[in-house]
């Protein structure tokens, strides 16, 4: 299925692969679409808007692109953003501020062009997979080609795990 993240792709001159799966509605989960596409969930890249406070007042809304086995780390992103802090947008206002249901949301022709955050593990890969704009359909490409399309920023965007515990409950 052609979507409008692969059009706009298109238009750039961009190449990509367009990679369907079947949607579980329930589980609309990176981790799940990784194995659906057979990609390790690390390079399976979820798209999400957050809001935040502008130093100077007023609300932002920026693209947060994390690891699809990562959680995002707000703080991370409202440094980056140079925001005082960052929240997700409600699950109501993604659509009319994208255009895009969850689970589909893709930079891609967004309704609007709010700045984009990648996190900066992308660039470790040969191809990255992102949605491409409608659940089912992943766009498959290099993070250099994403980068570039979206003229996102990277940088540490994700919660750092925490160290194994050791039988004892002792840290390594």
């Amino acid at each position: 299925m052609k979507t409008n993240g692969a059009r706009f792709l298109e238009t750039l001159g961009i190449r990509f692969e367009l990679q369907e799966y079947e949607v579980d509605p329930n589980n609309l989960s990176a981790i799940t679409v990784a194995k659906k596409i057979g990609m390790p969930p690390e390079q399976v890249f979820k798209t999400l808007l957050t809001t935040g406070s502008a130093a100077a007042g007023g609300v932002a809304c920026v693209f947060a692109v994390i690891p699809g086995d990562a959680e995002l780390d707000f703080k991370k992103l409202a440094r980056a953003a140079g925001l005082r802090k960052t929240e997700m947008v409600s699950l109501k206002e993604v659509q009319p501020l994208t255009g895009y249901i969850r689970g589909g949301v893709t930079v891609f022709g967004a309704k609007k062009a709010f700045p984009v955050f990648v996190d900066e593990t992308a660039i470790l890969f040969d191809r990255i997979s992102v949605s491409a704009g409608a659940r089912g359909t992943q766009l498959i490409l290099s993070p250099a080609d994403y980068l570039r399309a979206t003229e996102a920023q990277t940088a540490d965007l994700t919660k750092d795990v925490p160290r194994s515990a050791t039988p004892e409950g002792q840290t390594k």
